[in-house]
């Protein structure tokens, strides 16, 4: 059965005296709690759910009979078809929940969406929400699994996962790797799920930006910040571009797109400097143009669309983990 080969990847052991890894957490709320251990088991657990994806028929049974809602609060396109998919592959009914449309608009609370919602028999909630710890309020409100799809600017582990994942394929090993974070790292939770995670796995996280779009609290974070992007790109093994996110700026942070994109943009010149093995990643949507040119976005260092695949399996990887931690409570 296949649910049985995704349970036996999902353990990892070393030696026949090495107790087996067991995945206990019911909620995924963000990577910067993860242990090194729990942040390998998702990632290895994710490596037998891919295959999934290329066969003839692309399911598995493992959530038959579960149900899975898509809590979304804020416009999205990647992870709420991710998230939609992977429920989709492991068997789960999936309901769509957007904001717009239901009782949120009539001032409905998020207490009191997710208790209604609880009631209909659901088993996991994805959420994703402009306010920063709105998954951790709904632990406190409902016994559903949570998994946080982007809060505020707090996290957005499966962004992360997916990220990190994509990146170990083409090197298993991050120990000494250097990747920079490159763009609008203020207003960016994605950002702040790969700092964790990168700096648990080994690598070193160069952040790279200008000082308006630095985030606060810089000096507490495993980083080393950079204001000049060419002083770091031949150093770096891997360049993450990230957004610059217009919706959430309040005041002109920068003098204008064309300056910003001369200073930090990555484009075909500046590519020149980067090693010629250098992988290139954006979390998406891009602006064209602006933070990356589109021959290095459709170039042979681009990883974007693989993240975009990638994700699927990772987030199969969380569905299942939380669900199975469920199942392992129910037997104590």
């Amino acid at each position: 059965m296949v649910e049985k080969t995704i349970e036996k990847r999902s353990v990892k052991t070393t030696t026949k005296n090495t107790p087996k890894f067991i995945w206990r957490r019911k909620h995924l709320l963000g990577l910067q709690d993860l242990s090194r251990e729990e942040l390998i088991h998702i990632l290895d657990t994710a490596k037998g759910f891919k295959g999934i994806s290329k066969r003839s028929v692309k399911k598995a049974p493992t959530l038959r009979g579960k149900v899975v809602v898509n809590l979304f609060f804020e416009d999205s396109t990647r992870t709420r078809n991710s998230f939609t998919l992977a429920a989709s592959r492991l068997s789960a009914d999936v309901l769509e929940f957007t904001a717009k449309t239901s009782s949120v608009s009539k001032g409905e609370t998020l207490r009191d969406t997710a208790r209604n919602l609880e009631a209909m028999g659901i088993d996991i909630v994805v959420i994703r929400h402009s306010a920063g710890g709105a998954p951790h309020l709904l632990t406190r409100c409902i016994d559903a699994c949570i998994i946080n799809a982007g809060d505020g600017y707090h996290e957005h582990p499966t962004q992360g996962l997916l990220d990190i994942f994509s990146i170990r394929e083409l090197r298993p090993d991050l120990s000494g790797l250097k990747v920079a974070i490159v763009g609008d790292i203020a207003h960016s939770r994605v950002a702040r799920s790969n700092i964790w995670g990168l700096h648990k796995l080994g690598a070193e996280v160069y952040l790279v930006a200008p000082p308006t779009l630095m985030p606060s609290g810089i000096e507490k974070m495993p980083v080393t910040p950079c204001y000049n992007f060419d002083e770091i790109i031949g150093q770096m093994d891997v360049l993450n571009m990230l957004r610059v996110q217009f919706e959430r700026i309040g005041s002109s942070v920068f003098p204008s797109v064309l300056e910003y994109s001369r200073l930090f943009g990555l484009t075909v010149e500046r590519m020149k400097r980067a090693k010629k093995d250098v992988i290139v990643m954006h979390p998406g949507p891009l602006n064209r143009g602006l933070e990356i040119e589109s021959e290095v976005a459709d170039g042979p260092n681009s990883t974007i669309l693989q993240q975009v695949s990638n994700g699927v399996a990772v987030r199969m990887a969380v569905l299942f983990l939380v669900n199975q931690a469920v199942v392992l409570e129910k037997k104590k």
